[in-house]
């Protein structure tokens, strides 16, 4: 394979490589933890849902030889969707540390339609309200949200770097 396209496929596959390390990294803690997300958290995927198939383009563009303004382009635009992720995860993390006041309707979701009141007493068996206000899990003092947040923020810082460096003119 040519070097110059190993060379420009970098930067998009280090994107790819830790924003999908990261979504994978939610859905293990969730998953295989038992961490439940609230209605943030869920929230703070959906940069991850975008971001990543613009920036596996761009690795697939950079690999078969498109001219470096196509990957820069699809890197521009994974930036952006990552910008939305910095906003999202410090917009959590804020509301975590008591820095601002979270949403209102942030915890368990609506039950469904309720006949009896043994029906509702099923219900209310089987609700877990997570609130978006509370760290369920904290490393090197940062919660999920506040670890996204680094992420976000390193997923943005790559995808900018490789929008601007100049290894090809074309």
């Amino acid at each position: 394979m040519n070097t110059d396209r190993l060379r420009d496929a970098r930067i998009p596959a280090f994107v790819f490589a830790l924003g999908l390390a990261a979504i994978l990294s939610a859905w293990g803690f969730q998953l295989i933890g038992g961490y439940v997300p609230c209605k943030l958290c869920l929230e703070q995927r959906i940069p991850y849902y975008v971001g990543l198939p613009i920036a596996l383009a761009a690795l697939g563009a950079a690999l078969a030889g498109a001219p470096a303004r196509t990957s820069r382009l699809l890197l521009a635009i994974a930036g952006l969707v990552f910008c939305v992720s910095v906003y999202l995860a410090t917009y959590h993390a804020g509301i975590e540390w008591g820095w601002w006041a979270g949403p209102a309707d942030c915890g368990a979701g609506g039950a469904g339609a309720t006949l009896t009141t043994d029906d509702l007493a099923n219900q209310l068996k089987g609700i877990r309200v997570v609130s978006c206000s509370q760290a369920s899990f904290r490393f090197l003092g940062l919660s999920f949200a506040g670890w996204n947040a680094v992420v976000s923020v390193v997923l943005v810082a790559g995808s900018f770097y490789g929008v601007l460096r100049g290894d090809r003119d074309t």
